[in-house]
Protein backbone atom coordinates (compact mmCIF):
# COMPACT_ATOMS: atom_id res chain seq x y z
CA UNK A 1 0.00 0.00 0.00
CA UNK A 2 1.21 3.54 -0.98
CA UNK A 3 2.59 6.04 1.95
CA UNK A 4 -0.78 8.40 2.12
CA UNK A 5 1.19 11.88 1.10
CA UNK A 6 -0.59 15.26 1.82
CA UNK A 7 0.05 19.09 0.87
CA UNK A 8 0.92 21.51 4.01
CA UNK A 9 3.33 24.52 3.13
CA UNK A 10 6.05 24.96 4.70
CA UNK A 11 8.82 25.64 5.94
CA UNK A 12 9.58 22.53 8.37
CA UNK A 13 12.39 21.08 9.82
CA UNK A 14 13.59 17.28 9.79
CA UNK A 15 13.01 16.19 13.75
CA UNK A 16 10.34 18.86 15.00
CA UNK A 17 6.62 18.12 15.22
CA UNK A 18 4.51 19.76 12.21
CA UNK A 19 0.86 20.51 13.37
CA UNK A 20 -1.40 19.02 10.60
CA UNK A 21 -3.86 21.63 9.27
CA UNK A 22 -7.29 20.84 9.72
CA UNK A 23 -8.14 19.76 6.31
CA UNK A 24 -5.15 17.25 6.51
CA UNK A 25 -6.69 15.97 9.87
CA UNK A 26 -10.24 15.09 8.42
CA UNK A 27 -8.55 13.39 5.65
CA UNK A 28 -6.32 11.33 7.52
CA UNK A 29 -8.40 10.16 10.03
CA UNK A 30 -11.89 10.07 8.50
CA UNK A 31 -11.11 9.11 4.67
CA UNK A 32 -7.72 6.83 5.56
CA UNK A 33 -8.23 5.92 9.11
CA UNK A 34 -4.65 6.58 9.87
CA UNK A 35 -3.96 6.08 13.30
CA UNK A 36 -0.67 7.58 15.58
CA UNK A 37 2.12 5.72 14.29
CA UNK A 38 1.53 5.54 10.94
CA UNK A 39 3.53 6.49 8.07
CA UNK A 40 2.28 9.68 5.92
CA UNK A 41 4.86 12.34 3.47
CA UNK A 42 4.46 16.14 3.58
CA UNK A 43 5.02 18.08 0.73
CA UNK A 44 5.60 21.92 0.48
CA UNK A 45 4.17 22.45 -3.14
CA UNK A 46 8.03 23.70 -3.53
CA UNK A 47 9.59 20.31 -4.54
CA UNK A 48 10.16 19.37 -1.31
CA UNK A 49 8.76 16.06 0.39
CA UNK A 50 9.37 14.75 3.90
CA UNK A 51 8.24 11.37 5.58
CA UNK A 52 6.84 11.48 8.47
CA UNK A 53 4.94 9.52 11.48
CA UNK A 54 2.02 10.39 12.35
CA UNK A 55 1.27 11.92 16.25
CA UNK A 56 -1.23 12.40 18.22
CA UNK A 57 -2.26 15.12 21.70
CA UNK A 58 -5.73 15.15 22.34
CA UNK A 59 -7.58 16.12 18.87
CA UNK A 60 -4.45 17.60 17.18
CA UNK A 61 -2.35 15.81 14.90
CA UNK A 62 1.17 16.07 14.32
CA UNK A 63 4.11 14.73 12.00
CA UNK A 64 7.28 14.23 13.35
CA UNK A 65 9.62 14.57 9.84
CA UNK A 66 12.75 12.82 8.56
CA UNK A 67 15.00 14.50 6.01
CA UNK A 68 13.45 16.19 3.36
CA UNK A 69 13.96 14.99 -0.07
CA UNK A 70 13.41 16.62 -3.57
CA UNK A 71 13.20 13.71 -6.02
CA UNK A 72 12.89 14.84 -9.93
CA UNK A 73 9.10 13.96 -11.28
CA UNK A 74 8.51 17.33 -12.87
CA UNK A 75 8.31 17.43 -16.99
CA UNK A 76 10.64 18.61 -18.62
CA UNK A 77 7.83 20.70 -20.57
CA UNK A 78 7.02 24.19 -19.32
CA UNK A 79 3.01 24.38 -20.09
CA UNK A 80 0.19 26.30 -19.25
CA UNK A 81 -3.06 24.97 -20.04
CA UNK A 82 -5.79 28.17 -21.55
CA UNK A 83 -8.92 26.33 -20.63
CA UNK A 84 -12.18 27.35 -21.75
CA UNK A 85 -14.28 27.07 -18.45
CA UNK A 86 -16.68 23.80 -18.82
CA UNK A 87 -19.51 23.16 -16.44
CA UNK A 88 -19.57 20.65 -13.32
CA UNK A 89 -17.32 17.12 -13.31
CA UNK A 90 -15.39 18.46 -17.19
CA UNK A 91 -13.82 21.31 -15.75
CA UNK A 92 -12.63 19.03 -12.17
CA UNK A 93 -12.04 16.56 -14.67
CA UNK A 94 -9.66 18.27 -16.72
CA UNK A 95 -7.72 20.28 -13.99
CA UNK A 96 -7.31 17.01 -11.96
CA UNK A 97 -5.54 15.13 -15.49
CA UNK A 98 -3.56 18.07 -16.61
CA UNK A 99 -2.00 17.79 -13.06
CA UNK A 100 -1.28 14.10 -13.42
CA UNK A 101 0.65 15.35 -17.10
CA UNK A 102 2.72 17.74 -15.89
CA UNK A 103 1.20 21.33 -16.29
CA UNK A 104 2.74 24.18 -14.50
CA UNK A 105 -0.35 26.28 -14.84
CA UNK A 106 -3.77 26.46 -15.47
CA UNK A 107 -5.63 29.54 -16.57
CA UNK A 108 -9.02 28.83 -16.75
CA UNK A 109 -11.11 31.52 -19.04
CA UNK A 110 -14.45 32.79 -20.01
CA UNK A 111 -14.93 32.03 -23.50
CA UNK A 112 -18.05 32.92 -25.50
CA UNK A 113 -19.66 29.48 -25.71
CA UNK A 114 -18.95 28.51 -22.07
CA UNK A 115 -21.97 27.10 -20.47
CA UNK A 116 -21.20 28.45 -17.04
CA UNK A 117 -21.74 31.62 -15.82
CA UNK A 118 -21.07 32.44 -12.13
CA UNK A 119 -21.48 35.47 -9.94
CA UNK A 120 -18.95 36.70 -8.22
CA UNK A 121 -19.25 34.99 -4.68
CA UNK A 122 -20.03 31.84 -6.68
CA UNK A 123 -16.77 32.16 -8.87
CA UNK A 124 -14.45 32.24 -5.57
CA UNK A 125 -15.39 29.31 -4.16
CA UNK A 126 -15.51 27.52 -7.74
CA UNK A 127 -11.56 28.92 -7.65
CA UNK A 128 -10.69 27.92 -4.25
CA UNK A 129 -12.79 24.13 -5.70
CA UNK A 130 -10.70 23.84 -8.93
CA UNK A 131 -7.08 25.10 -6.39
CA UNK A 132 -8.25 21.77 -4.13
CA UNK A 133 -8.91 19.75 -7.25
CA UNK A 134 -4.71 20.42 -8.04
CA UNK A 135 -3.85 19.71 -4.75
CA UNK A 136 -5.53 16.09 -4.21
CA UNK A 137 -4.06 15.37 -7.94
CA UNK A 138 -0.71 16.12 -6.65
CA UNK A 139 -1.24 14.24 -3.51
CA UNK A 140 -1.98 11.27 -5.70
CA UNK A 141 0.52 11.46 -8.29
CA UNK A 142 3.13 12.32 -6.71
CA UNK A 143 4.48 15.53 -7.28
CA UNK A 144 5.71 18.18 -5.57
CA UNK A 145 5.22 21.38 -7.61
CA UNK A 146 2.30 22.24 -6.81
CA UNK A 147 0.70 23.79 -10.41
CA UNK A 148 -0.79 27.54 -10.38
CA UNK A 149 -4.60 27.88 -11.20
CA UNK A 150 -4.67 31.43 -11.75
CA UNK A 151 -8.37 33.75 -10.93
CA UNK A 152 -10.76 33.01 -13.92
CA UNK A 153 -11.02 35.85 -16.38
CA UNK A 154 -12.25 36.40 -19.87
CA UNK A 155 -10.39 34.36 -22.74
CA UNK A 156 -10.49 38.26 -24.88
CA UNK A 157 -8.64 39.47 -21.50
CA UNK A 158 -6.06 36.91 -21.39
CA UNK A 159 -5.17 37.48 -25.01
CA UNK A 160 -4.42 40.81 -24.78
CA UNK A 161 -1.88 40.31 -21.70
CA UNK A 162 -0.76 37.19 -22.76
CA UNK A 163 3.08 36.11 -22.76
CA UNK A 164 5.21 35.91 -25.58
CA UNK A 165 5.37 32.40 -25.95
CA UNK A 166 4.08 29.70 -28.29
CA UNK A 167 0.20 28.95 -28.57
CA UNK A 168 -0.75 25.88 -29.70
CA UNK A 169 -4.65 25.96 -30.20
CA UNK A 170 -6.88 22.85 -30.51
CA UNK A 171 -8.99 23.37 -33.77
CA UNK A 172 -10.01 19.79 -35.07
CA UNK A 173 -10.09 21.58 -38.98
CA UNK A 174 -6.59 22.94 -38.16
CA UNK A 175 -4.00 21.52 -40.98
CA UNK A 176 -0.95 20.80 -38.87
CA UNK A 177 -0.76 18.32 -36.12
CA UNK A 178 1.60 18.03 -33.21
CA UNK A 179 3.59 15.52 -35.18
CA UNK A 180 4.26 18.32 -38.03
CA UNK A 181 5.93 20.61 -35.09
CA UNK A 182 9.89 20.96 -34.28
CA UNK A 183 10.55 20.40 -30.57
CA UNK A 184 9.37 23.25 -28.70
CA UNK A 185 12.63 24.60 -27.22
CA UNK A 186 10.50 27.48 -24.44
CA UNK A 187 7.24 27.55 -22.66
CA UNK A 188 4.20 26.38 -24.40
CA UNK A 189 0.65 27.84 -23.87
CA UNK A 190 -2.12 25.28 -25.25
CA UNK A 191 -5.79 26.90 -25.55
CA UNK A 192 -8.36 24.66 -25.05
CA UNK A 193 -12.01 25.52 -25.89
CA UNK A 194 -15.05 24.87 -23.91
CA UNK A 195 -18.58 22.86 -24.56
CA UNK A 196 -19.02 23.84 -28.66
CA UNK A 197 -15.61 24.99 -29.09
CA UNK A 198 -13.99 28.14 -29.76
CA UNK A 199 -16.21 31.00 -31.19
CA UNK A 200 -14.96 32.19 -34.79
CA UNK A 201 -14.47 35.72 -33.23
CA UNK A 202 -12.33 33.54 -30.79
CA UNK A 203 -10.28 31.71 -33.12
CA UNK A 204 -9.38 34.69 -35.21
CA UNK A 205 -8.48 36.79 -32.70
CA UNK A 206 -6.19 34.11 -31.13
CA UNK A 207 -4.56 33.18 -34.79
CA UNK A 208 -4.27 37.02 -35.23
CA UNK A 209 -2.04 36.72 -32.26
CA UNK A 210 0.65 34.10 -33.30
CA UNK A 211 -1.50 30.83 -32.30
CA UNK A 212 -0.87 27.62 -34.15
CA UNK A 213 -3.92 25.79 -34.47
CA UNK A 214 -3.38 21.77 -34.09
CA UNK A 215 -5.42 18.50 -34.56
CA UNK A 216 -6.13 15.58 -32.61
CA UNK A 217 -6.64 13.14 -35.43
CA UNK A 218 -9.69 12.83 -37.67
CA UNK A 219 -12.32 12.89 -34.94
CA UNK A 220 -14.04 15.40 -32.58
CA UNK A 221 -12.80 15.55 -28.92
CA UNK A 222 -15.27 16.80 -25.89
CA UNK A 223 -13.94 19.17 -24.18
CA UNK A 224 -12.70 17.29 -21.20
CA UNK A 225 -11.09 14.83 -23.91
CA UNK A 226 -9.47 17.21 -25.71
CA UNK A 227 -6.85 19.08 -23.81
CA UNK A 228 -5.93 15.97 -21.47
CA UNK A 229 -4.87 14.21 -25.13
CA UNK A 230 -3.22 17.00 -26.38
CA UNK A 231 -0.88 16.93 -23.24
CA UNK A 232 -0.29 13.51 -23.39
CA UNK A 233 0.62 13.50 -26.90
CA UNK A 234 3.07 16.18 -25.85
CA UNK A 235 4.56 14.16 -23.31
CA UNK A 236 5.36 11.46 -25.81
CA UNK A 237 6.82 13.45 -28.53
CA UNK A 238 8.94 15.93 -26.93
CA UNK A 239 8.49 15.60 -22.80
CA UNK A 240 8.89 12.52 -20.27
CA UNK A 241 6.53 9.71 -21.72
Amino acid sequence: MAIPRFYCPGPWSADHPVELPETVVRHATSALRLREGDALILFDGQGHEYPGILQREGKRLFALLGPGTTPPRESPLAITLVQGISSGDRMDYTLQKAVELGVNEIIPVFMKRSVVRLSDERLARRHAHWQAIVVAACEQCGRNHLPTVAAPCDFDRWLEARSDRLMLLLDPEAPNSLRTLTHPTGPVCLLAGPEGGFDPLEHRAAMACGATGIRLGPRVLRTETAAVAALAAMQVLWGDF
